[in-house]
């Protein structure tokens, strides 16, 4: 099945996803995200007014122990 799973994820390009998402699939407040973000702590892109995100590049972050879960503080 991950074959196929692979497959898939070649033929679609990656969701970009919002701030309450994140915080969502971190299992954080926004408030957290948004501090993470001003700390640079978060890879994020500016499109127009808003941030949005891609859940593979937080997911690395965390398998690399780079978001530590005790430094959320929301």
């Amino acid at each position: 099945m991950a074959a196929t799973s692979d497959k898939l994820s070649e033929n679609y390009p990656e969701k970009w996803v919002n701030i309450e998402d994140v915080a969502e699939h971190l299992s954080l407040s926004k408030d957290t995200v948004r501090n993470w973000m001003k700390e640079g702590r978060l890879p994020q892109y500016k499109v127009g007014k808003m941030y949005k995100f891609k859940l593979s590049e937080i997911d690395e972050l965390v398998r690399a122990g780079k978001l530590a879960e005790g430094d959320a503080r929301g």
